[in-house]
């Protein structure tokens, strides 16, 4: 960390995305990239999975579940096939972090995948990304090319005689597929649709053999915490707290910023940031304007408003505070806008991506969006409110996979915060209680000139 860096910020992962050219593996190796690897070769996969556990660092995808034991619930090896799978199909509304990673930084993910494989006992490991974001595919085949032509991926990684071999799979564009069973159909050619479970991924997964399916930054901070130690990793972020029955929330991670603040962005920083911290950071909101309401992780969770400025941005806190820490993507909102309109665009989302493979979620969020639409014309019905409150209570804990529950997440926690306008869609549309213009971030015709 620089000296002009604020110490509120931890450069880890991010910590070359200034420099010329980051994404080559010259420019990963001049700061100290795969020293980590060299390490691992030398390591029995114990040793490194050990590691790992004793980070306590937890999934960065969005359940928050503890990576190193995710690792160690697979079945026990067989002599046959086992694998890696990353998740990299960033498809949440608001999630931004994974992709400029891997187009900033792509080897530090290749060197935690072949160092995570052998732990795990991996021989072939995949990393399933969005079909759309072609930059960045290539941008990953370049990167184990280079890595392969090193010796650092193949059949003999540094000459040490255990094989990893990496393959890039890019998906055909589905949010469903973020959903690990899902994304693990896809990758076989099928189409991307939940499983039913058990079996678990870890018993029964890609090509039904025991996988890991592990989200790309969870990936990512593995070289950091095998190069500098588990101590070194939980010095940043919320420590486990036994007595209370905290879990912790160690190390650091990416905060996505977008929306009303003066300069959105990536801030990486030690879990448990408050988001007074990053706004400020982040030059404040935009010039004359207050913070009304915002996400903690992604449109699938509940929102907050501004009486939750201070809560600590830990999987704890943030579950405690009524929503969860998710992806961190933090969408923020000024008074200038309506929330009836914001959860309206939210559920058409997840109206169109629904798999419709289960009844709860295919025909719930159709009606919630009927409805939504219905209140943000100022045509709403008697009985709408608390018509949505119903359909959310039949969708939540009975859709065969959480995309049902996370459609439910805005809706409900949107009404509880924000009823007045809801009531208000029954008589006027949100243009003219919310008009558009006044939420716009820049001057269209200024946009035009420049």
């Amino acid at each position: 960390m620089s000296a002009s860096t604020p110490a509120t910020l931890t450069p880890i992962l991010t910590a070359n995305w200034g420099d010329e050219r980051p994404w080559t593996l010259a420019a990963y190796q001049r700061g100290g990239g795969y020293a980590a690897l060299r390490k691992a070769v030398g390591m029995e996969p114990a040793d490194i999975l050990a590691a790992v556990k004793a980070s306590e660092i937890r999934g960065r995808g969005g359940a928050g579940f503890p990576t190193g034991m995710k690792w160690s619930f697979m079945a026990p090896p067989d002599g046959g096939p086992r694998y890696l799978v990353v998740n990299a199909d960033e498809s949440e509304p608001g999630t931004c972090k994974d992709i400029p990673l891997m187009m900033a930084n792509p080897h530090v993910l290749i060197e935690g995948v072949v160092i995570s494989s052998m732990a795990i006992g991996c021989e072939h490991a995949f990393v399933y990304l969005r079909g759309e974001v072609v930059h960045v595919y290539r941008r990953l085949l370049r990167a184990v090319e280079e890595a392969r032509a090193a010796g650092l991926v193949g059949g003999d990684v540094l000459g040490s005689g255990r094989a990893v071999e990496v393959t890039i799979h890019a998906g055909a564009g589905a949010y469903i597929c973020g959903e690990e069973t899902a994304l693990l159909d896809s990758l076989e050619g099928r189409r991307g649709q939940p499983r039913l479970k058990p079996p678990f991924p870890g018993a029964a997964g890609l090509y039904s053999r025991p996988t890991s399916v592990n989200n790309v930054e969870s990936i990512a901070s593995v070289p950091g915490i095998v190069l500098h130690g588990p101590e070194w990793f939980k010095s940043m972020g919320v420590p486990a707290n036994p007595d209370q029955r905290v879990q912790g929330s160690t190390g650091f991670g990416i905060f996505s910023l977008s929306g009303h603040v003066a300069n959105p962005g990536q801030f990486e920083a030690p879990l448990g940031i408050t988001l007074r911290e990053l706004i400020d950071l982040a030059g404040g909101m935009r010039s004359g304007h207050r913070l009304k309401f915002w996400t903690p992780g992604g449109s699938s969770t509940p929102i907050f408003t501004d009486a939750h400025l201070d809560v600590p941005l830990d999987f704890d806190s943030v579950a405690k505070a009524g929503s969860m820490l998710g992806t961190r993507a933090l969408q923020i909102f000024d008074e200038t806008v309506s929330v009836v309109r914001a959860v309206t665009r939210w559920t058409d989302f997840y109206a169109h991506e629904s798999c419709g493979k289960c009844t709860p979620c295919r025909e719930g969020t159709y009606w919630l969006k009927q409805i939504l639409e219905r209140l943000e014309a100022g045509e709403g019905q008697q009985g709408d409110i608390e018509k949505l409150d119903d359909i959310c209570a039949y969708i939540l804990g009975r859709s065969f996979c959480p995309l049902g529950d996370g459609a439910t997440s805005c809706v409900t926690s949107a009404i509880q915060y924000f009823r007045d306008e809801f009531e208000a869609g029954m008589h006027t549309p949100a243009a003219e209680l919310f008009p558009h213009a006044a939420s716009v971030v820049f001057d269209a015709k200024e946009a035009v000139t420049a």
